[in-house]
């Protein structure tokens, strides 16, 4: 029987991997199986096998983010142990056994060898393999779809990949690889999943960063040009993908290179898919590209020049649209005539718009970077591959509170409450229920997250339309969720770090988007009982309701004027205190004082000098020292340890 499995294998050797070159590996390892289990009077065999286990945030949340685990049988390694099947007289000569096979390689491991050694490096080009292109368009195909199969259930940051999208990536590490890669994108990604073009986005950011020639070739492969663009009618979900795969490129690729990648092509085909009557999806990630074009100037320029604004215009007045597809075109059109594309003549909307009766809305001052927010301060939307986050103006202590949101898009976002300690770490992927202080509803991954974990609840994945409900009860502590009124049970687990100063808030995923009723409107389905509602209790001045434009934000920060003695942190009281032994300053007592560590060379502060040389320091559970003492950091941890004891 080794005779005959070692024959295979060298046949295999001339054939296998010369036509199949990526069937190969299995065949090897069902030949190690074989040999496996042939019985101690062949091969000692080890009946322990290794488990990977793969998926299981950015979804996150995740930002992004428990779900569903699949793990692959591994072959032992040369190092595994042979159990001893027979007595103990044989012990020793199953230990020398053992010796001997520590240094022989398994035929497995020879068979990988020798596939590595037949299949290209991926340093070189992926067409000199001797394959049909069809079964290598088959296979990156198969690739894909396994990926968007599996990537709903990566909920957590530091689990692996799936291995379809780590050889997604090793395909894609040669130039007309990543060609094949992104193309198989345009090919199968559907036009119903709503994690499609997050996918998009994901594979083509984790990808080596393509060449200007590369991308190029990708263009003439498409064959992008105005006339393209007639065929979006009949094939939306090849142009809905192209569109997506256009904006990630201009995104990853932004600065001189995107100059240069703009070409007159690109601009006629995006315009037509502004222009024609065709699938609102297909106009909205078409102006998604053009909007990532022109975060370089001279794009944006070219842009404009290209009468871009007069067809952003019609497409704003979607902006309140019932149909949801509409509604996000005439939000992003609106957004970017507001902020990038500026029509002469034309008002900003925060300046037209009615916000008479609104008490709480999104606050601007406390979301992360990229999320953009609708002039009433309602609506909330991300366009970019962060994890991006936002709380409410208004925040609650005691009482009972609801508050609803209404789906536009049904893809990944994790809603609930949050207090002011939460962190918005939107690059790392982590969003609301991603930390001890706060605790969120996902209703496309059907989860609820609380401290960076995840447990499943029992409601259906959500829609396009529904709504999702928040009851806060902060007298019994605990939260409640609805789906189109069908109430979950209670949860409290958040209650064991926080108590009271809760906020509405909300993290979303690449191209997501959400409504909030704090209560300025009806409820659609309000709870049973007596409840209260932020926009009855909350109070908002004139100038906290406006939502600026980011341009207009940058000339305030312009205007503002900074006294060269201010502290380094806040840039609003004097900087008066030193710190020891590192000598730094800058920082104003009540900065300097929440400080452990040196914010510029990261030394233990041992002691905090003010300018005339008194000193100041922090006692345990308080936030200043009345006694004016410094207190040094052996102190201040035997003191936390008395106080835990």
């Amino acid at each position: 029987m080794i005779v005959s499995a070692w024959y295979s294998y060298i046949v295999l050797r001339e054939t296998v991997v010369r036509k199949w070159p990526y069937i190969g590996p299995a065949i090897y390892r069902f030949l190690w199986h074989c040999i496996n289990t042939m019985g101690n009077s062949c091969i000692s065999k080890d009946h322990r096998r290794r488990t990977l286990e793969h998926g299981g945030t950015t979804a996150s949340g995740g930002n992004g983010s428990g779900g569903g685990r699949y793990s692959e049988t591994d072959y032992p390694s040369s190092h595994s142990t042979p159990t001893n099947h027979n007595s103990e007289q044989s012990g020793q000569s199953l230990n020398e056994n053992r010796q001997a096979r520590a240094q022989v390689t398994p035929l497995y491991m020879l068979a990988s060898r020798d596939m590595a050694a037949a299949q290209p490096t991926f340093t070189s080009d992926i067409s000199h393999v001797n394959s049909s292109d069809d079964e290598e368009t088959e296979h990156v195909n198969q690739l894909m779809l396994r990926t968007l199969q599996v990537i709903r259930t990566l909920v957590d940051n530091e689990q692996e990949p799936p291995y379809a999208m780590l050889r997604l990536h090793e395909i894609a590490e040669t130039e007309n690889g990543w060609s094949k890669v992104v193309q198989a994108m345009i090919r199968v990604i559907p036009m119903d999943d709503p994690l499609g073009p997050a996918v998009i986005t994901l594979l083509i950011d984790e990808c080596p960063l393509p060449t200007m020639e590369t991308v190029q070739r990708l263009y003439k492969a498409l064959g992008i040009s105005a006339h393209l663009a007639s065929e979006a009618k009949c094939k939306p979900q090849r142009h809905r993908n192209i569109a997506a795969v256009l904006g990630c490129i201009a995104e990853k690729l932004a600065g001189p290179k995107s100059v240069s990648l703009l070409v007159p092509e690109i601009i006629e085909y995006l315009f037509s898919l502004l222009a024609s009557k065709v699938n609102p999806q297909i106009t909205l990630y078409a102006l998604i590209a053009l909007e990532k074009f022109s975060q370089t100037s001279e794009n944006k320029l070219t842009i404009k020049k290209a009468g871009i604004a007069e067809k952003l215009v019609p497409l704003a007045q979607w902006a309140e649209s019932s149909d949801l597809d509409h509604r996000q075109v005439g939000f992003c059109a609106r957004w970017c005539l507001d902020n990038v594309f500026f029509v002469q003549g034309r008002s900003l909307t925060y300046e037209t718009i009615d916000l008479d009766g609104l008490n709480a809305m999104l606050n601007d001052n406390d979301v992360s970077e990229y999320l953009k927010i609708s002039p009433n301060g309602l609506e909330a939307r991300s366009d970019v591959l962060s994890f991006e986050s936002v709380r409410c103006t208004f925040c609650v202590d005691e009482g009972v509170w609801y508050y609803e949101v209404r789906v536009i898009t049904n893809g990944v976002m994790q809603i609930g409450w949050a207090t002011k300690n939460s962190k918005f770490l939107n690059h790392e992927g982590f969003g609301i229920g991603d930390d001890e202080y706060s605790f969120s509803y996902d209703g496309c991954r059907q989860l609820y997250w609380y401290n960076a974990k995840s447990r499943t609840h029992r409601h259906p994945p959500w829609k396009s339309g529904d709504i999702v409900g928040f009851l806060l009860d902060l007298d019994k502590k605990y939260m409640a969720f609805s789906l189109n009124g069908n109430i979950l049970p209670p949860e409290s687990e958040v209650f064991a770090s926080a108590q009271t100063g809760f906020f509405a808030a909300a993290s979303f995923m690449s191209f997501q988007q959400c409504e909030f009723n704090f209560g300025l409107t009806p409820f659609k389905y309000p709870p049973a009982g007596p409840f209260r509602t932020f926009n009855e209790y909350a109070k908002l001045t004139a100038e906290e309701k406006k939502i600026l434009p980011r341009h207009k934000k940058m000339e305030l920060i312009h205007q503002m004027s900074i006294s060269e003695t201010a502290c380094s942190l806040c840039f609003d009281k004097e900087a008066s205190v030193t710190f020891r032994p590192c000598g730094h300053g800058g920082f104003c007592p009540d900065c300097a004082i929440q400080l452990e560590q040196c914010p510029l060379c990261r030394t233990i502060i041992m002691q905090r000098l003010r300018s005339d040389s008194s000193t100041i320091g922090v006692e345990p559970g308080s936030t200043s020292n009345p006694n004016n003492n410094a207190v040094s950091v052996e102190e201040t941890e035997e003191e936390l340890e008395e106080e835990d004891s």
